[in-house]
Protein backbone atom coordinates (compact mmCIF):
# COMPACT_ATOMS: atom_id res chain seq x y z
CA UNK A 1 0.00 0.00 0.00
CA UNK A 2 1.22 3.62 -1.02
CA UNK A 3 2.35 5.45 1.74
CA UNK A 4 0.58 8.82 2.33
CA UNK A 5 1.88 12.24 3.42
CA UNK A 6 0.24 15.39 5.92
CA UNK A 7 0.80 18.56 6.89
CA UNK A 8 -1.04 20.16 10.11
CA UNK A 9 0.71 23.42 10.68
CA UNK A 10 0.04 25.58 7.68
CA UNK A 11 -1.27 29.65 7.59
CA UNK A 12 -3.15 31.09 5.25
CA UNK A 13 -3.92 35.15 4.01
CA UNK A 14 -6.53 34.91 7.18
CA UNK A 15 -3.23 35.21 9.39
CA UNK A 16 -0.07 35.79 8.14
CA UNK A 17 0.42 33.10 4.98
CA UNK A 18 0.33 34.05 1.69
CA UNK A 19 -2.36 31.55 -0.29
CA UNK A 20 -5.99 31.86 0.20
CA UNK A 21 -7.63 28.75 2.46
CA UNK A 22 -9.08 27.27 -1.10
CA UNK A 23 -5.36 28.07 -2.96
CA UNK A 24 -3.82 26.35 0.47
CA UNK A 25 -5.66 23.04 -0.05
CA UNK A 26 -5.20 23.28 -3.83
CA UNK A 27 -1.81 23.23 -3.21
CA UNK A 28 -1.76 20.76 -0.86
CA UNK A 29 -3.47 18.58 -2.82
CA UNK A 30 -1.22 19.24 -6.36
CA UNK A 31 2.02 18.47 -3.92
CA UNK A 32 0.51 14.74 -3.50
CA UNK A 33 -0.76 15.40 0.61
CA UNK A 34 -3.55 13.17 1.86
CA UNK A 35 -4.53 15.72 4.54
CA UNK A 36 -3.73 19.05 5.77
CA UNK A 37 -5.07 21.64 8.73
CA UNK A 38 -5.32 25.52 8.17
CA UNK A 39 -3.76 26.65 11.57
CA UNK A 40 -4.36 30.22 11.01
CA UNK A 41 -2.59 32.70 13.71
CA UNK A 42 -5.62 33.04 16.79
CA UNK A 43 -8.36 32.55 14.10
CA UNK A 44 -10.66 29.85 12.12
CA UNK A 45 -11.78 32.03 9.84
CA UNK A 46 -9.95 30.04 6.78
CA UNK A 47 -11.27 26.85 8.23
CA UNK A 48 -14.74 26.28 6.74
CA UNK A 49 -13.80 27.45 3.24
CA UNK A 50 -10.96 24.84 3.16
CA UNK A 51 -13.04 22.09 4.04
CA UNK A 52 -15.64 22.91 1.63
CA UNK A 53 -12.77 23.25 -1.07
CA UNK A 54 -10.84 19.73 0.11
CA UNK A 55 -14.29 17.70 0.10
CA UNK A 56 -14.49 19.14 -3.58
CA UNK A 57 -11.15 18.15 -4.64
CA UNK A 58 -10.29 14.84 -2.34
CA UNK A 59 -8.50 15.96 0.16
CA UNK A 60 -8.89 15.96 3.97
CA UNK A 61 -8.63 19.14 5.56
CA UNK A 62 -8.25 19.36 9.63
CA UNK A 63 -9.87 22.36 10.86
CA UNK A 64 -7.24 23.69 13.69
CA UNK A 65 -5.96 27.09 15.02
CA UNK A 66 -2.86 28.55 16.25
CA UNK A 67 -2.93 30.36 19.35
CA UNK A 68 0.00 32.39 20.98
CA UNK A 69 0.18 32.98 24.71
CA UNK A 70 1.71 34.74 26.99
CA UNK A 71 5.48 33.70 27.51
CA UNK A 72 8.74 35.27 28.11
CA UNK A 73 10.01 33.59 24.98
CA UNK A 74 7.20 31.75 22.17
CA UNK A 75 4.41 29.37 23.35
CA UNK A 76 2.20 28.23 21.16
CA UNK A 77 -0.95 26.09 21.18
CA UNK A 78 -2.01 24.24 18.21
CA UNK A 79 -5.95 22.74 18.33
CA UNK A 80 -7.00 20.58 16.18
CA UNK A 81 -10.30 19.42 15.61
CA UNK A 82 -12.14 22.13 16.65
CA UNK A 83 -15.55 23.92 15.63
CA UNK A 84 -14.67 27.36 14.05
CA UNK A 85 -18.46 28.59 14.77
CA UNK A 86 -17.99 27.74 18.44
CA UNK A 87 -19.27 29.80 20.95
CA UNK A 88 -16.69 30.49 23.18
CA UNK A 89 -13.97 30.69 20.19
CA UNK A 90 -15.61 33.23 18.45
CA UNK A 91 -15.63 35.63 21.28
CA UNK A 92 -12.17 34.68 22.13
CA UNK A 93 -11.03 35.59 18.70
CA UNK A 94 -12.58 38.88 19.03
CA UNK A 95 -10.60 39.72 22.02
CA UNK A 96 -7.72 38.08 20.86
CA UNK A 97 -7.98 40.26 17.27
CA UNK A 98 -8.24 43.93 19.79
CA UNK A 99 -4.74 42.52 21.24
CA UNK A 100 -3.07 41.59 18.17
CA UNK A 101 -4.23 45.26 16.90
CA UNK A 102 -2.46 46.85 20.21
CA UNK A 103 0.27 44.46 19.57
CA UNK A 104 1.36 45.98 16.17
CA UNK A 105 0.47 49.33 17.12
CA UNK A 106 3.30 48.78 20.09
CA UNK A 107 5.30 47.71 17.56
CA UNK A 108 5.12 50.22 15.15
CA UNK A 109 5.95 52.71 17.29
CA UNK A 110 8.86 51.16 18.49
CA UNK A 111 10.26 50.67 14.97
CA UNK A 112 9.43 54.89 14.70
CA UNK A 113 11.93 55.45 17.12
CA UNK A 114 14.89 53.60 15.40
CA UNK A 115 13.25 55.57 11.91
CA UNK A 116 11.91 52.53 10.46
CA UNK A 117 8.50 54.21 9.41
CA UNK A 118 5.68 51.04 9.03
CA UNK A 119 2.01 52.22 10.29
CA UNK A 120 -0.52 50.35 11.68
CA UNK A 121 -2.69 51.73 8.82
CA UNK A 122 0.10 50.28 6.82
CA UNK A 123 0.09 46.81 8.43
CA UNK A 124 -3.83 46.77 8.26
CA UNK A 125 -3.81 47.06 4.32
CA UNK A 126 -1.23 44.52 4.21
CA UNK A 127 -3.23 42.08 5.83
CA UNK A 128 -6.38 42.59 3.81
CA UNK A 129 -8.83 41.81 6.64
CA UNK A 130 -6.71 39.25 8.20
CA UNK A 131 -5.30 38.72 11.50
CA UNK A 132 -2.67 41.42 12.15
CA UNK A 133 0.80 39.79 12.39
CA UNK A 134 4.63 40.56 12.30
CA UNK A 135 4.93 38.83 9.05
CA UNK A 136 3.16 41.77 8.05
CA UNK A 137 5.17 44.36 9.11
CA UNK A 138 8.73 42.30 8.40
CA UNK A 139 7.37 42.08 4.81
CA UNK A 140 6.78 45.82 4.73
CA UNK A 141 9.86 46.40 5.94
CA UNK A 142 11.91 44.28 3.24
CA UNK A 143 9.61 46.36 0.72
CA UNK A 144 10.66 49.78 2.01
CA UNK A 145 14.14 48.78 2.14
CA UNK A 146 14.48 48.49 5.76
CA UNK A 147 15.33 44.98 6.18
CA UNK A 148 17.08 42.67 3.68
CA UNK A 149 14.34 39.99 3.73
CA UNK A 150 11.21 39.33 6.36
CA UNK A 151 13.43 36.50 7.95
CA UNK A 152 16.41 38.95 8.52
CA UNK A 153 13.58 41.66 9.90
CA UNK A 154 12.30 38.90 12.75
CA UNK A 155 16.04 38.20 13.36
CA UNK A 156 17.11 42.15 13.97
CA UNK A 157 13.94 43.86 14.94
CA UNK A 158 10.60 41.39 15.98
CA UNK A 159 11.81 38.43 17.08
CA UNK A 160 12.00 37.94 21.16
CA UNK A 161 14.61 39.91 22.75
CA UNK A 162 15.10 41.88 19.94
CA UNK A 163 14.83 46.05 20.24
CA UNK A 164 11.01 46.42 18.82
CA UNK A 165 9.56 43.46 20.07
CA UNK A 166 5.72 43.69 21.93
CA UNK A 167 4.54 41.08 24.62
CA UNK A 168 1.60 42.21 24.52
CA UNK A 169 -0.47 38.57 24.32
CA UNK A 170 -4.37 37.83 24.83
CA UNK A 171 -4.38 34.40 26.85
CA UNK A 172 -2.36 32.74 29.46
CA UNK A 173 -1.36 29.18 27.81
CA UNK A 174 -3.55 27.30 29.81
CA UNK A 175 -6.19 29.47 29.02
CA UNK A 176 -5.11 28.28 25.36
CA UNK A 177 -5.80 25.03 26.01
CA UNK A 178 -9.11 25.37 28.19
CA UNK A 179 -10.03 27.42 25.07
CA UNK A 180 -9.39 25.07 22.30
CA UNK A 181 -10.88 22.14 24.73
CA UNK A 182 -14.04 24.92 24.65
CA UNK A 183 -14.51 24.59 21.03
CA UNK A 184 -14.32 20.64 21.45
CA UNK A 185 -10.76 20.19 19.96
CA UNK A 186 -7.80 18.85 21.31
CA UNK A 187 -4.43 20.98 22.17
CA UNK A 188 -1.23 20.39 21.10
CA UNK A 189 1.77 22.54 22.16
CA UNK A 190 3.39 23.76 19.06
CA UNK A 191 7.35 23.98 17.90
CA UNK A 192 8.78 22.98 21.46
CA UNK A 193 12.18 24.37 20.41
CA UNK A 194 10.99 28.38 20.13
CA UNK A 195 9.97 28.01 24.29
CA UNK A 196 13.39 27.76 24.68
CA UNK A 197 13.05 25.20 27.79
CA UNK A 198 15.37 22.39 28.17
CA UNK A 199 15.72 20.00 30.14
CA UNK A 200 13.56 19.70 33.52
CA UNK A 201 12.36 22.65 32.42
CA UNK A 202 11.24 21.49 29.65
CA UNK A 203 9.50 18.43 31.22
CA UNK A 204 7.76 20.75 33.87
CA UNK A 205 6.48 22.93 31.41
CA UNK A 206 4.68 20.38 29.40
CA UNK A 207 3.94 18.76 32.97
CA UNK A 208 1.64 22.11 33.57
CA UNK A 209 0.10 22.07 30.61
CA UNK A 210 -0.53 18.33 30.36
CA UNK A 211 -2.43 19.22 33.98
CA UNK A 212 -4.36 21.86 31.51
CA UNK A 213 -5.54 19.63 29.52
CA UNK A 214 -3.35 19.24 26.78
CA UNK A 215 -3.67 16.36 24.68
CA UNK A 216 -0.15 15.81 22.79
CA UNK A 217 2.93 17.97 21.29
CA UNK A 218 4.15 18.87 17.90
CA UNK A 219 6.36 15.78 17.19
CA UNK A 220 7.65 16.41 13.54
CA UNK A 221 8.43 19.82 12.60
CA UNK A 222 10.61 21.78 9.98
CA UNK A 223 13.72 23.10 12.50
CA UNK A 224 14.06 20.51 14.51
CA UNK A 225 16.94 18.17 14.91
CA UNK A 226 16.88 14.15 14.92
CA UNK A 227 18.01 15.02 18.70
CA UNK A 228 15.69 17.02 19.24
CA UNK A 229 12.50 15.14 17.69
CA UNK A 230 13.69 12.26 20.26
CA UNK A 231 13.77 14.66 22.93
CA UNK A 232 10.38 15.87 22.01
CA UNK A 233 8.60 12.34 21.31
CA UNK A 234 9.95 11.19 24.99
CA UNK A 235 8.08 13.42 26.11
CA UNK A 236 5.02 12.94 25.04
CA UNK A 237 5.63 9.24 26.00
CA UNK A 238 6.33 10.15 29.46
CA UNK A 239 2.81 11.97 30.00
CA UNK A 240 0.86 9.72 27.51
CA UNK A 241 0.34 12.83 24.73
CA UNK A 242 -0.20 12.01 21.21
CA UNK A 243 1.88 13.84 18.58
CA UNK A 244 1.26 16.28 15.22
CA UNK A 245 3.57 17.40 12.89
CA UNK A 246 3.88 20.53 10.48
CA UNK A 247 6.27 22.46 8.69
CA UNK A 248 4.45 25.97 9.31
CA UNK A 249 4.37 26.50 5.95
CA UNK A 250 3.21 30.44 4.89
CA UNK A 251 3.81 30.53 1.54
CA UNK A 252 5.66 33.25 -0.58
CA UNK A 253 6.05 34.43 3.03
CA UNK A 254 8.71 32.26 3.87
CA UNK A 255 9.33 30.65 0.61
CA UNK A 256 12.00 28.52 1.94
CA UNK A 257 9.64 25.81 3.72
CA UNK A 258 7.88 23.64 1.34
CA UNK A 259 4.42 22.18 1.97
CA UNK A 260 4.77 18.85 3.22
CA UNK A 261 8.13 18.80 3.04
CA UNK A 262 9.57 21.66 5.06
CA UNK A 263 13.26 22.31 4.16
CA UNK A 264 13.76 19.34 2.43
CA UNK A 265 12.52 16.04 2.78
CA UNK A 266 10.53 15.75 5.68
CA UNK A 267 7.91 13.85 5.61
CA UNK A 268 4.80 13.08 8.57
CA UNK A 269 3.23 10.19 7.47
CA UNK A 270 -0.89 9.45 7.88
CA UNK A 271 -0.23 7.32 10.78
CA UNK A 272 -0.09 10.17 12.90
CA UNK A 273 -3.55 11.88 12.10
CA UNK A 274 -4.74 8.20 11.90
CA UNK A 275 -3.72 8.05 15.97
CA UNK A 276 -4.69 11.71 16.60
CA UNK A 277 -8.14 10.86 15.29
CA UNK A 278 -8.45 7.84 18.29
CA UNK A 279 -10.33 10.96 20.43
Amino acid sequence: MEERYIDLHTHTVCSDGSMTPAELVRHAKASGLSAVAVSDHDTADGVKEAMAVGKEIGIEVVPAIELSAISDTETHILGYFIDPDSEALVKAVDNIRAIRTQRIGETCEMLEKYNIHVTLDEVKAKAGGGILCRAHIAKLMTEKGYSESPKAAFNEWLNVGCPCYSESQALTDTEAVELIRAAGGDAYLAHLHLTKKSGEDLDAFVKHLVDAGLTGIEGYYTDYTTEMAGIYRGLAGKYNLKISGGTDFHGSFKPHIRIGKGLGEMTIPYTVLEEMKKR
